[in-house]
This record gives C-alpha cells, structure tokens and sequence, in this order.
C-alpha cells in the first residue's frame, strides 16, 4: 500500500509542527506545502524543519499542489475562523482530498456559521470526502473530552471546566487574537472591534456538549478580561513588559431553559510560570456520580494541536464523506506503528 499523501497548507508555528510529525511516522509523507511567507516560499521543508526526508519545496500557488489524485488529505492550519478557511476547505475537497484544519471555528462550526457549514457537508458529500475541524482546545479538552465523561453519569445537572495553559508555544495570529503585548486600553478597544477576540471556540465547545448531552441551548455569553503581566515575559513570537497584557481570561456561559448549565474558563498567557501560575486542566461535572478530574500541568497545547491532527488523520480517511465532529470519528490514539495499518480499504 502507498504511503498516506498529505499535504500541509500553512507553516506557522502549528503547520510546522503538524508537518514535522507527519514526516517521523512511517507510512505518511507530505507531497505539497503551502504557504505566503516569503522567507519560506521555494525553501525545501528540510530546510525549515531541520528534518531529512524527501524534498518538497514551499509554494504559495494552491494550485501547483491542490490537485485531483494528488494527495489523500490536506492538513490546513491557516485561519481560526470558518469564513477565512472556507475557500481553502473547498478548494481541496472540490480536488478529492480530505480535510483537517485547525480553524477553531471549525471544530462545531454550525454553531456560528451554519449555511457555511451545511454548504462544507454538501461539498464534501459530493466529493466523497470528510472534513474535520480539531485541536487542544476546540476538539479536545473543554469539549471532548467532558462529553466523554458525561458517559459514565445517570444524570447530568451542570459543567464547570477551566483550562489554564501557556500561550508560549502558539505563533503570533495566537498572540494578537489573545492581545499579548498590548496596553490594557489597547485590549478593551480591541475587544470592542473584534480586533482581539481571546480564546476562539467557546460557542463551538458548549454546542457540541450541549448536542452531544441533548440539552437545548437558549443561548451562550462570553467574558473577556486582560491578564496584565508584573515581569518582563517574551517567546519567539511575542515581548511583555510590566503593565502591558501577557493575555486573556475568557469565560464562556451556556444557557439551558435560562439558566447557566455549562461554564467554561480559560485564562490563557505567555510564560505563567513568571508570576507562580500554575496550569493545569479541570473538569467538574455535577450529576449522578459527580466527577472531578484535573490534570496538571495542562495538556501542552501546541503539542496536543498538532498530536491530535495529525493522529486523527486515518480516522479522517475512513470516515463517511461530510462534514464531521471529533464527536463522530472514533477515539483519538497515538500513531505508533505504521499508520497505513489503520486505513481500512473501501
């Protein structure tokens, strides 16, 4: 059997990683990557991974590499929004690949953007291939993983979960779309102007449990507040000094028949270790049983991101064509032996 073609398009700090472990697992290979950053454009990935594979060099032209029969998947880690991936969505799928991306809004995008995601389904369906939307968070820890939970309760009466993580590792759409490196005037304007939108995915992670659980949502709130850093903090992506914000708390409020039944935290920043924030995720449900689980520190996210990308990919190519969930696709798993073993032949 071939080796699974992907190709990557979008090399930031995410595609990068996403592209680096689909060349250490036997049975993938990357057959295009994509991308506008002129310092990467006509470089072999080689070269900017540091690994040591088959040469394949950056474009930014789709369409020398988005091609019919060229590649069995396309890993998009571009955009956090569903209008912005949309084309690229279309594009790949009209050329018979499926799809991954990254694209926050996309882990249950009918929750905000339900023609666009009714046109994706038909799209795909007429293609006959699948598209997924996943990551840390959304897709995996505030969503996912609660809705699995739930599985063991007889009863179900609230959700309480926070995420408290280290935004050091995403690249700089993550740090400007959670305002890190601006005054704290500048992040309420922000906010505002929809400039700096915090952690993307909230109405996305409390629709999919809401309709995983059959709760009916009568609507959803958010909260965003600037975490103002005391120290000096800086990644390869971004600087704080004192008094400017280091990042977001953001808290999400779901709604059943008017009252608050799911309520999900996230105050996420770069380096909480400057100022003795620990991290750590937590989930509490209140049912029959009760549950309590926490995990500390967090899940890495730029880790689990690309982890969780690239080990649903075989899932993704087994898959019925549409537009799918994480709440669809078999329990996610470690890559460790050949991933073609996992492809079931049609």
């Amino acid at each position: 059997m071939e080796n699974i073609k992907v190709v990557v398009w979008g090399l930031g700090a995410m595609g990068s990683g996403i592209a680096k472990m689909i060349l250490s697992k036997k049975g993938m290979e990357i057959v295009g990557a994509i991308d506008t950053d002129p310092n990467k454009i006509g470089k072999d990935l080689n070269e900017l991974l540091g690994t040591n594979s088959k040469p394949v060099y950056v474009t930014s032209n789709p369409d020398e590499v988005i091609r019919k029969g060229s590649a069995d998947i396309a890993v998009i880690a571009t955009s956090s929004y569903v209008e912005k991936v949309f084309p690229l969505i279309k594009k790949a799928v009209e050329n018979g690949m499926n799809v991954i991306t990254t694209a926050e809004e996309m882990a249950y995008p009918w929750a905000q953007h339900p023609d666009l995601a009714d046109e994706i389904d038909r799209l795909a369906k007429e293609n006959g291939v699948t598209v997924l939307g996943t990551g840390i968070n959304p897709g995996f820890v505030l969503d996912y993983l609660i809705t699995a939970l739930t599985g063991v309760c007889m009863e179900v009466e609230s959700i309480k979960a926070s995420r408290i993580n280290d935004l050091s590792p995403f690249g700089k759409a993550v740090m400007e779309e959670q305002g890190v490196g601006l005054t704290p005037e500048e992040f309420e304007e922000g906010v505002k102007k929809g400039t700096v939108a915090g952690h993307i995915g909230f109405p996305e992670s409390i629709t999919m449990i809401s309709k995983a659980i059959g709760w009916k949502l009568s609507g959803i709130e958010q909260v965003r507040e600037p975490i103002i850093s005391k120290t000096h903090r800086e990644t390869p992506y971004a600087k704080v000094e004192p008094g400017y914000v280091a990042g977001c708390r953001q808290i999400g409020y779901g709604k059943v028949g008017g009252e608050v039944k799911i309520i999900l935290e996230h105050p996420q920043q770069i380096q909480p270790e400057k100022e003795g924030v620990d991290t750590g995720d937590y989930i509490e449900i209140k049912g029959t049983p009760n549950i309590k689980l926490s995990i500390k520190p967090e899940i890495p996210g730029g880790i689990g991101t690309i982890a969780i990308c690239v080990n649903m990919i075989p899932h993704v190519i087994n898959a019925e064509p549409g537009l799918v969930t994480m709440l669809d696709l078999p329990v996610p798993r470690a890559i460790m032996g050949d991933a073609r073993d996992m492809i079931r032949r049609k």
